[in-house]
């Protein structure tokens, strides 16, 4: 019993959003893909679809850096998410490009993640982040994509996350990246790279 409950506390957390309004889009068709990768590799495996959850955006009140405070003072479904955000290992976060960068679900979530640099420090520092886009432009340089990189890599940076890996890809029709062997491979991989990653 007591080796069983040792195997519980070490079992990776992985944390998976979903930024597009479609459940069955191609975010979040290669990001089921990652959530597989880690699950194969042990890990256990929480989904959130951002566009069904009630998220206002960042109030720039400052409560959350308060020292009384650790957590964001609106009152929505992101309270929810804070304290999985706090205690997972790893997190992916997926969003199709939409004018050029993230999608607003995806673009709230991440605004919202500013009150986890709270009075004890940012609680995302050392966890491992995998990045899934997908895109209609074939071309990813005239896609926008480059400019949801770009905010990625700066912000997570700041907050002392480590990008682990990015999956990225051209689709038009729901669903239709499946089709992209190499795109789907390279999720599964992400996916079993973030459940392995030591932290």
């Amino acid at each position: 019993m007591g080796k069983r409950k040792a195997r519980r506390r070490l079992t990776k957390r992985v944390l998976v959003v979903l930024g597009s309004p479609r459940r069955k889009g191609n975010s979040a068709t290669l990001a089921r893909q990652a959530a597989a990768g880690a699950k194969s590799a042990g890990a256990e495996v929480e989904t959130f679809y951002l566009h069904g959850m009630r998220i206002a955006p960042c109030s720039a009140c400052s409560g959350c850096l308060k020292r009384t405070r650790d957590n964001c003072v609106i009152d929505d479904d992101m309270q929810s998410l804070y304290p999985k955000l706090r205690s997972c290992h790893a997190l992916v976060i997926a969003s199709p490009i939409y004018k050029f960068s993230v999608s607003a679900q995806t673009k709230l979530f991440f605004d919202r993640c500013y009150a986890l640099s709270g009075p004890e420090g940012n609680a995302l520092k050392g966890t491992g982040i995998g990045i899934v886009l997908t895109y209609g432009d074939p071309d990813p340089l005239t896609s926008g994509v480059m400019n949801a990189v770009r905010m990625f890599q700066d912000a997570l940076a700041y907050m002392g996350a480590e990008i682990v890996g990015m999956v990225h890809g051209s689709a038009g029709e729901p669903g239709e990246i499946r089709h992209n062997k190499a795109a789907m491979k390279k999720a599964r991989d992400l996916g079993r790279a973030l459940a392995r990653r030591p932290r």
